[in-house]
């Protein structure tokens, strides 16, 4: 038997302690008059309440409400809704301190004891009293009620323990019941059932004497007619009752000083005691004799509790608490094809997956102690036999042969005993068909036995081995401390070897191809040469894993079931009340243990992790079958499907239009982006998507796009460079009816229209302009007209430019014209999903271009003329159709056949031919980090990589270091006057030959920044000049965000150094602020306190947070709260400041604190819980409260300030989710 720790806190002395029965809180009452309130499971802390005054000594959750009870040193019991966070009422009657508060499990009745020497029962619907129960003549130190009988148990310090009748309470409360009858309490009273009063509500039955000294603890057994108590006689007593008497059964002696608390174990024959010894003992019933004992170095134990559905105990000391099981609650069970053997109860049974039967075989229960459960089982089909081992005697083992006949025993396999061959070891699997291993731990020696359990050879463990699993034929995996290794028993060598933490699980696929270690908290996923393919993280305690047909990894943690991809990718497939063990998971069925060892079946929705592993291997016709079939939507498979690369198929998962937009421009799909811009229909989405088609060349959907945001200057420019000469006609058609000249002007110019360019300048009053441009282009006639019209002569005008002959100032003619079609695009072919998924909207939006100039066309004449179109203005908003001949027919020039051949020809000539990759493109490929993609130019990238990574939005702060990356990983060299300079990129492996490999120099030495400016900002701090300081370490974690480096270390390096800087600027800011208070608010002194002690608790180097607390103690000694400021000089005085005059000053200040232990201001600050500082508000959120995280730094914040930029670092977004950040390729 060994204390497995599920849970463990620190805080003051714990006096009570109470699990709550449904959900995984546990409620801790302090000696320091606070309760806590704690998920064991998570292990955080959810709530605090602190309204008592003094010691909180009883607690006890409601069984069915979300309510629970406390009663302390104040004389008060307070009933608290731990939902509703608040106290709803308080019971006063007590005359001395509370001891025990009960609920009962039926009435609302609250039970208490008290010092004053009563037990009260109170009704806490009605908020009153409705019995006292007098009798104790010294201190009651606990009072509860049976189980389930009409009883109540008591214990006092006047050395007894009374067992009291509360049938007429019951008699007297009952609704549906008639009260007592006359002749029921006069029989009553007759028989001496009444208190001195005659009261028969509530009436001693038993009287127990027997302790020595004042009896701590009493209280009921669950099922049977016992009572345990104990006291500070240091004994255990054990009592039986009958209908008419009570008496001793038997003492347990032990321990060796007070015993605080004694309870029966819920399912076996144990019973548990703590003591005042530093000791938790466990106790057999039935022989009254120690079974084990469990210390510690310096706590003493003062309460005890049991859960009351679940196996787990709690125990409070004077250092916190401890939440802890006696016996692993994970079933030994091995699968073979439908039939599952397992252990339940010391019985081998089978259960029989596709029929749902199964029956016991065989018993186990003299391996190992009565107490302790089997721990694996090993099953050989070959031989029907199996290998069952236990903790016990440092690890036993049983060879069991299994009965032939599959027929059920008629005990259900509870008298057939294994009759079975025993050996010692801590580890014994089947590794062949009559073959076995066994670990010998203490000789790290493995034992390759027979069926007879005789020693065939024995091997030297090659490393220290602490647990050793099946490998696969005549193969072993071995665990130790830091990985597993793949060792063949034959050729006694090691195959293989994987790092992970400690693995107590080994999982094989059905194939035997890959395999799972299940640690602690994390899945090393590998092949059978343990090739790691993946490694996944949790939070909480992963309990058990089995693979699915399809090779997919489904495993169980305390509270889900979850589900793996072999390449790491994982998620949530179902919520679970308790944990279960997972045995086969057969398509939408899972097959499962749960923690009584009985088997059960789960119904689970497989469909998200078979999409996601058919997208990984390219079975899109699975793919498609699954989007056909499911309603698989949400925005984590649309992330998912665009962080994987299939933008296109989240295409078919999106009915919101702007998001199908921004999908089909990432793929670059510019139908379906066209048809999701008109539906949107706003400018700045025409814009993206005039952009994205001309980076295409698709000159039609360019048109469109410009013409719906009426941007006639780029319209004009696109017809020049296609020769569109007749739409350039309407443009300047279009422009005179606007009355934009220089609209006109510039038109006039792309067509080489003359006359009407110097029409524009007449018109506008450039008579010179105008006289010149006719005279220039040969247009005497309209020269001299210019002249008349002006009133001028040729003397008045100034002289012409020299060598102004005859010129025709017109754009060259274009030799392709390509108005009438966009750039080639080399076909890719349709996608599958292009062909499989298209819908009518998808395959309507192919026309061909011509059919788009055409509609160009139409629009234009409508702008040209300024009319309606369709009973609309042009200028406005039209539909999607609205101005457009869709049906226009474009008739093609025929080509001739042998100009198709030759074309053809001439493109198969070129077939094959690309470009290079470029210098900066090689860079951005090879390098996972932002800053060798600064370096290559690619600033988008490297700020999706840093998004990605960190959570960066804001990226302002990093535009200086992009440049400068850049700059330096580029070098420019003149060239001949008439050429451009030569460009070449500066490697930082200037050596590498592989392409694979080549990479930009680092531009920000990690040793520099480390030498200089870590040791400048210091320099800063340590002097006071506290904003610079500010300015400094946050300038210094922008920097790091494109710092690379080469090994690990400095990786990890960095990782620290972001956390140190972290913690500089929160104090920082801390005293910025503090001293801006100090400056314009001078009455704020509360916060001016408040935010001095917040400064002493950031991470800093030891020196630097002395002169905090040296900063703090001042304060807080000037503003009057000596008691405070002498915490501060404790903890001064317990860092070993060098100067003695600071020691001094901090003893002198701590003495002080001594003499007058009062403050003088009440601040918001407890200094015993942790806290973390919110940047953006200054205050503290302490353990257990809600927050969220800045992804960078690691910074918390309270949660209203989710989705803000992060104050510490200013660059990235507050609750992202990021992967974290990459220094090393």
């Amino acid at each position: 038997m060994q204390m497995l720790t599920k849970f463990e806190s620190k805080s003051p002395r714990v006096k009570g302690i109470a699990f709550h029965p449904k959900t995984p809180l546990l409620a801790a009452s302090l000696h320091n008059g606070t309760i806590q309130l704690w998920n064991y499971q998570m292990g955080t802390l959810v709530d605090r309440y602190d309204e008592h005054d003094g010691p909180v000594r009883g607690i006890c959750f409601h069984p069915t409400q979300p309510i629970f009870v406390s009663g302390g040193d104040d004389y008060k019991i307070k009933v608290w809704n731990y939902k509703q966070r608040k106290c709803l009422f308080t019971l006063t009657g007590h005359l001395d301190y509370v001891r025990t508060v009960f609920f009962h499990r039926e009435y609302p009745w609250i039970i208490s004891a008290s010092d004053d020497q009563t037990i009260r029962i109170w009704n806490w619907q009605s908020r009153t009293c409705i019995a006292i129960l007098t009798g104790h003549n010294h201190y009651i130190m606990c009072a509860q009620f049976h189980p389930w009988d009409d009883l109540v148990v008591s214990a006092s310090m006047d050395l007894t323990v009374r067992v009291w009748d509360i049938s007429g309470l019951r008699k007297k409360n009952q609704a549906s019941q008639a009260p007592m009858s006359f002749e029921e309490q006069v029989a009553r009273a007759n028989q001496g059932q009444a208190d001195l009063f005659g009261n028969t509500d509530a009436v001693v039955k038993y009287v127990l004497e027997g302790h020595d000294r004042g009896v701590n603890w009493a209280s009921f057994h669950p099922t049977l007619p016992l009572i345990v108590s104990c006291g500070d006689d240091r004994q255990v007593k054990l009592w039986r009752m009958s209908e008419t008497k009570a008496w001793e059964v038997d003492s347990c002696r032990g321990h060796f000083n007070n015993v605080s608390m004694a309870l029966f174990h819920p399912r076996h024959e144990l019973i548990l005691s703590a003591s005042e010894d530093k000791t938790i003992r466990v106790w057999d019933m039935t022989k009254r004799t120690a079974v084990q004992t469990f210390r510690r170095e310096t706590d003493r134990f003062w309460v005890l509790t049991a859960h009351p559905e679940l196996n787990l105990f709690a125990a409070g000391h004077d250092n916190g608490l401890i939440v802890f099981k006696l016996e692993r609650e994970r079933p030994a069970f091995s699968l073979s094809g439908n039939q599952l053997f397992y252990v339940k109860d010391k019985i081998i049974r089978m259960a029989d997956l596709t029929t749902g039967t199964n029956q016991g075989i065989c018993s186990v229960r003299k391996l190992g102690s009565q107490w302790v459960q089997p721990r694996t089982l090993s099953y050989n089909p070959a031989e029907r036999a199996v290998i069952i081992t236990s903790p016990s005697d440092n690890g036993t083992y049983e060879l069991v042969t299994l009965p032939k006949s599959s027929a059920p025993s008629a005990t259900d396999g509870k008298d057939t005993p294994s009759d079975g061959k025993r050996g010692n070891g801590l580890c014994a699997i089947f590794v062949a068909r009559n073959r076995l291993a066994v670990l010998d731990k203490g000789a790290q020696n493995i034992e390759i036995r027979d069926l007879s359990n005789s020693i065939t050879k024995t091997v030297k463990s090659p490393v220290q081995t602490n647990e050793i699993f099946y490998g696969g034929t005549a193969s072993l995996l071995l665990s130790t401390p830091t990985s597993v290794v793949l060792f063949d028993i034959q050729q006694q060598k090691v195959l293989a070897e994987i790092s992970t933490p400690p693995v107590k699980y080994v999982v094989w696929s059905t194939d035997g191809n890959m395999v799972a270690l299940l640690s602690k908290h994390t899945i090393t996923i590998a092949n059978k040469s343990l090739g790691q393919s993946a490694l996944i993280h949790e939070t909480i305690r992963i309990k058990s894993a089995a693979w699915d047909d399809s090779g997919i990894l489904v495993y169980t943690t305390l509270n889900h079931i979850k589900y793996a991809l072999p390449q790491g990718d994982n998620g949530i497939i179902k919520t679970l009340d308790q944990p279960v063990y997972l045995t086969r998971v057969k398509g939408q069925i899972v097959h499962c243990l749960d923690r009584t060892a009985k088997p059960r079946t789960i119904t689970i929705d497989p469909t998200e992790y078979r999409f996601k592993l058919a997208l990984i291997r390219e079975n899109y016709d699975e793919v498609l079958q699954i989007i056909r079939s499911s309603n698989l939507v949400g925005q984590s498979i649309i992330g998912y499907l665009q962080k994987k690369g299939y933008p296109e198929i989240a295409l078919h998962f999106v009915q919101d239009q702007q998001t199908r937009f921004d999908l089909a421009i990432e793929c670059g799909n510019l139908p379906v982006a066209l048809e999701m811009a008109r539906a949107v229909d706003r400018d700045d989405v025409w814009d993206r998507l005039g952009t994205a088609a001309l980076k295409q060349g698709n000159h039609s959907i360019v048109e469109t796009a410009y013409q719906k945001t009426k941007n006639f200057e780029k319209l004009s420019f696109l017809y020049l460079i296609t020769g569109n000469t007749q739409k350039l006609n309407m443009m300047q058609v279009i422009a005179t009816k606007r009355g934009d000249n220089m609209s006109r002007f510039q038109n006039s110019l792309y067509l080489g229209d003359v006359q009407s360019r110097v029409a524009v300048l007449r018109e506008t009053g450039q008579y010179p302009l105008a006289y010149y441009t006719a005279k220039t282009n040969g247009l005497d006639d309209t020269a001299l007209e210019i002249l008349e019209e002006a009133g001028l002569t040729e003397d008045d005008l100034p002289p012409p430019p020299q060598n102004a002959g005859h010129s025709n100032l017109a754009p060259p003619p274009v030799v392709f014209p390509q108005s009438e079609s966009s750039w080639p695009i080399k076909n890719l072919g349709e996608s599958f999903f292009d062909r499989a998924l298209a819908n009518g909207g998808v395959d309507g939006l192919g026309e061909s271009s011509g059919g788009r100039a055409a509609e160009g066309g139409e629009q234009l004449d409508a702008w040209a003329a300024d009319v309606e179109v369709d009973g609309k203005e042009v200028g406005e908003d039209g539909d999607e159709d609205e101005g457009w001949d869709l049906d226009a027919e474009v008739v093609a020039p025929p080509e001739e056949e042998d100009e198709v051949e030759e074309e053809q020809a001439e493109a198969d000539l070129s077939a094959g031919v690309s470009p290079g990759v470029s210098e900066d493109e090689l860079w951005v490929r090879n390098s996972p980090l932002a800053a060798d993609h600064a370096a290559a130019g690619a600033f988008e990238s490297a700020m999706q990589l840093l998004n990605r990574q960190v959570g960066a939005v804001n990226f302002e702060p990093l535009k200086p270091f992009f440049l400068k990356s850049y700059e330096s990983a580029h070098v420019y060299v003149p060239a001949n006057p008439s050429l451009p300079p030569l460009k070449y990129h500066v490697r930082r492996n200037p050596e590498s030959t592989e392409l694979r490999e080549v990479l930009p120099i680092v531009s920000f030495s990690y040793d520099d920044i480390k030498a200089v400016e870590v040791a400048e900002a210091n320099k800063l701090f340590a002097r006071g000049k506290f904003v610079e300081a500010l300015v400094a370490f946050r300038a210094l974690l922008q920097k790091l965000l494109v710092v690379v480096v080469d090994s690990d270390s400095e990786a990890e390096e960095i990782k620290d150094l972001v956390e140190s800087c972290r913690e500089y600027v929160i104090g920082l800011t801390l005293e910025v602020e503090r001293r801006r208070l100090v400056a314009q608010e001078p009455e704020n002194v509360v916060r001016n306190l408040e935010l001095a002690a917040y400064f002493t608790h950031c991470k800093l180097a030891p020196q630097h947070v002395q002169l905090a607390l040296r900063s703090a103690m001042k304060v807080f000694t000037d503003a009057g709260n000596h008691a405070t400021a002498a915490v501060f000089a404790r903890r001064l005085i317990d860092s070993n400041p060098s100067a003695a005059q600071v020691i001094t000053q901090a003893r002198a200040v701590l003495a002080q604190g001594t003499r007058n232990p009062r403050n003088a201001h009440e601040i918001t600050y407890d200094q015993f819980t942790p806290f973390d500082i919110c940047p953006a508000s200054l205050s503290p959120i302490y353990q257990g409260s809600p927050s969220v995280v800045s992804p960078y730094t690691g910074a918390k914040y309270l949660p209203e300030y989710n989705g803000s930029v992060c104050i510490v670092d200013e660059i990235t977004q507050v609750g992202l989710a990021a992967s974290g950040l990459r220094s090393k390729v």
